[in-house]
């Protein structure tokens, strides 16, 4: 039966490395430098292999050029960072405790790894609900010097980047089931759209909310705006209703929530991690690791 938690990739560091080769050189082996295949074995560099390129005579090993490479931290620790940090949100300090390691260490490796994942690529096939959430992200990890941080929770209403407190829309493309969750400077017309531009039909069926910033989508031919107004007790009109985008925006600040407050700037990796996260849902342990090396790989 397969394992929750891939102990044996935790455990031991030739296990670990032998899970790296598998993931990164799953369609064969390739120089990092000139991306030739042309490559041999060429002995070994602890428990990783090294390789030799025939094409531009570069020697290379399993970690060459990835976000392993020149770290202290031994891999199955990274491996149990990521792992822990994605499949259960497991805060920073609590890693910290765990593996022994510093603070500082541990909240580098966390934000490297999530640093190195793509941006979702948003193709909508509709249709579409949208709506936005304000988060509280400060100066959390500014310089001693610089002012103290401000966790924007004084003021209420709609939030602002300026002001701590950054939009963060919500997508949810009701033909495929995909979400995506994108922060944002600023919650107007050319954010959003931004957001909807990419889309399959001729004319995108887009479910909002009664906030102003979506009504110029009436306005143009590539969008069929339909909305409710919460103001006036409206949530829901049959299929019109951002339901899913508010369960969803809930999901997003539990995931915030146990780092406290992630930094303005550090924001979108945090939300990418996310976005990864939900992609491990209901797979075993070793799948599960293996897909979140392959988004940084």
């Amino acid at each position: 039966m397969p394992d929750m938690f891939p102990l044996r990739r935790f455990v031991s560091e030739s296990a670990a490395a032998d899970l790296l080769q598998q993931v990164r050189w799953r369609d064969g082996v390739e120089c990092p430098r000139c991306r030739s295949d042309l490559t041999v074995r060429n002995g070994s560099y602890r428990v990783y292999q090294r390789y030799l390129c025939k094409n531009c005579g570069r020697t290379f090993n399993d970690k060459t050029d990835t976000i392993f490479a020149h770290s202290k931290l031994k891999l199955k620790e990274w491996y149990f960072t990521i792992y822990v940090f994605l499949r259960f949100n497991t805060s920073i300090r609590q890693i910290e405790a765990e593996l022994n390691l510093s603070y500082r260490t541990v909240r580098l490796r966390v934000e490297r790894f999530a640093k190195a994942l793509d941006a979702p690529s948003i193709t909508l096939s509709g249709p579409v609900e949208i709506d936005e959430v304000y988060v509280s992200a400060g100066k959390k990890g500014r310089e001693r010097d610089r002012e103290s941080r401000s966790r924007g929770l004084s003021t209420r209403g709609r939030g602002s980047y300026a002001g701590d407190k950054p939009p963060v829309f919500t997508l949810v493309d009701r033909g495929s089931d995909d979400r995506y969750v994108v922060p944002a400077k600023s919650a107007d017309e050319s954010t959003i759209r931004l957001l909807l531009e990419n889309h399959d039909e001729e004319s995108l069926t887009v479910y909002t909310d009664g906030f102003r910033a979506y009504e110029p989508l009436e306005e143009d031919d590539a969008f069929t705006r339909k909305y409710v107004v919460h103001g006036d007790g409206e949530y829901a009109d049959g299929d019109i209703h951002v339901n899913t985008c508010e369960s969803h925006a809930s999901l997003t600040r539990r995931w915030l929530s146990p780092h406290r407050g992630v930094s303005k700037d550090k924001l979108t990796p945090y939300l990418r991690a996310f976005q990864l996260r939900r992609e491990l849902y209901r797979k075993p342990g070793e799948e599960a690791l293996k897909l979140a090396l392959n988004a940084v790989l």
